[in-house]
């Protein structure tokens, strides 16, 4: 059914993000998906990477480090952008067409009162893209 499961990780918060992993790495097992793991970072130096090259670098590392404990097909693609911060939602959705996803899975934060003023970035990615999306919490 799903061939490509485009999954959204933030380098920054990879421990936190375990439980969509965690389903995103299940669906691949059971329809023997390849997961693509989205990473956007901006071209300026971050505590992650000073390089848009070493995000790359780093985020395929983390694909690889995926693959082998779950024991599932990974792939990295790595986006660099003038400003995460405000154009992350939109870069996640092209990102869907980039990687030829047809699934995306990502993980969300618990809701709050900011959510009326500013949607989440779970929920704005699933309202504009044309393929299926799972938020899990």
């Amino acid at each position: 059914m799903f061939e490509r499961i485009m999954v959204p990780v933030d380098l920054a918060h990879a421990g936190k993000l375990d439980k969509a992993l965690t389903v995103a790495a299940d669906m691949a097992g059971h329809y023997g998906a390849t997961l693509v793991y989205v990473g956007v970072s901006a071209a300026t130096p971050s505590s992650i990477a000073r390089t848009p090259e070493e995000f790359r670098s780093k985020l395929e590392a983390f694909a690889v480090d995926q693959a082998e404990q779950r024991g599932v097909r990974t792939e990295a693609h790595a986006v660099t952008s003038h400003d995460p911060s405000i154009d992350l939602d939109p870069t996640l959705v092209a990102a869907i067409g980039e990687t030829g996803a047809d699934l995306v899975v990502m993980a969300s934060h618990i809701p709050n009162v900011t959510d009326a003023i500013w949607p989440s970035n779970g929920g704005s990615v699933a309202a504009h893209a044309k393929v299926s999306v799972v938020i899990v919490r």
